[in-house]
């Protein structure tokens, strides 16, 4: 298999297998016969090949580090966390920890796969139900209103003309919506994804802040596993802005990173890049104090994580009406602009 072929496994196959190893070492097993189990239990799975690859390079090296990092599917935080859990003795903390890391990924990915689509598909009903009224039912009327046999008002026809044009204006920006936030969703997966995204919070002011909720849960909950793992501060940061897909943040985790190196304490570097808010700020300068920042850091993670899902569902819940309205409003006009000449028409007989 090609280096283009292969996929890695998605946020929720990634916590469901962190969840079985652990759960394999908790039970006492040796991780070369729970492996084996693990890769014959998914052997019809789809990603069947990277769990027997996987169970393989356990049998023959001993080491789950050693039989992840042959594989480039794993990602790299996962692999050089496994490889921290073996060298200290706690690796099947470390996969519960990594369990709940992919597990908060999955959902958060999940919310806003939701609030994407979900006001694209009303957008696109929009825009059906809008070009079915103008294309099909409009001219039906026309058709009618000739066969009657009488001639329309002045008034009547611009009104119906006036109808016409207000749908055919509301299509195309509508569809050049539902094109543009389409064309969004596939470039986020090419290298353009920084770009889009500058665009778009631009646009919305109010993405930018779920953003940067949303870096500053990953940043908290990388940092959290990497300094629970046994990490030191200086490497845990490395290893934090190295998987971060938002490049204004993994520059803020190596600012932190740079002003440690000059002699200032991890709260300090913390807040002078803004990256949390201040009542968080002063959370991670307590936890400093009492040697606890990991704990600290992984509080914060689920709480900005709970703030993204709201800050989605707020969305998603202004968007939904609103759509919904215009849908209303739209199809409304175009049938009264048909159906009020229609009916000074036939008042008239």
């Amino acid at each position: 298999m090609s280096k283009q072929e292969k996929r890695g496994l998605s946020a929720a196959e990634l916590s469901n297998f962190c969840g079985q190893v652990a759960l394999i070492l908790e039970a006492g097993l040796p991780l070369y016969d729970g492996m084996e189990t693990l890769a014959g239990a998914d052997k019809n799975s789809d990603n069947a090949d990277i769990y027997v690859s996987a169970s393989k390079g356990v049998t023959e090296s001993g080491s789950l580090y050693n039989a992840l990092k042959e594989d480039e599917r794993w990602p790299k935080y996962l692999v050089e966390m496994v490889g921290i859990g073996e060298r200290s003795g706690h690796l099947d903390q470390v996969m519960r920890g990594l369990e709940e890391y992919y597990a908060r990924e999955e959902r958060i990915r999940s919310s806003i796969s939701s609030a994407v689509a979900y006001p694209l598909v009303l957008g696109i009903m929009l825009v059906v139900i809008v070009l079915i009224l103008l294309w099909k039912v409009l001219p039906v009327f026309r058709r009618v209103l000739n066969s009657m046999g009488v001639a329309m008002t002045e008034s009547g026809a611009a009104m119906m003309n006036m109808g016409a044009a207000v749908g055919w204006i509301i299509l195309a920006l509508v569809g050049i919506v539902v094109v543009a936030a389409v064309a969004g969703v596939v470039l986020m997966r090419t290298k353009h994804r920084e770009k889009v995204l500058n665009a778009v919070q631009k646009l919305l002011p109010s993405l930018k802040q779920l953003n940067q909720k949303l870096s500053a849960s990953r940043v908290a909950s990388v940092l959290s596993m990497m300094l629970s793992g046994g990490f030191h501060t200086g490497e845990a940061l490395e290893m934090t802005a190295a998987v971060l897909e938002d490049k204004e943040a993994a520059d803020k985790v190596k600012a932190i990173r740079d002003s440690l190196e000059e002699g200032s304490t991890f709260a300090d570097a913390v807040t002078d890049t803004g990256l949390f808010e201040e009542l968080h700020n002063r959370m991670i300068t307590m936890g400093s104090a009492t040697g606890k920042e990991d704990q600290v850091l992984g509080k914060l993670a689920g709480l900005y994580e709970e703030q993204v899902e709201d800050g989605i569902t707020r969305l998603v819940a202004i968007i939904e009406p609103t759509l919904v309205a215009l849908l209303s409003i739209v199809i409304g006009a175009v049938l009264l602009s048909v159906m009020l000449p229609m009916a000074g028409i036939l008042s008239s007989l």
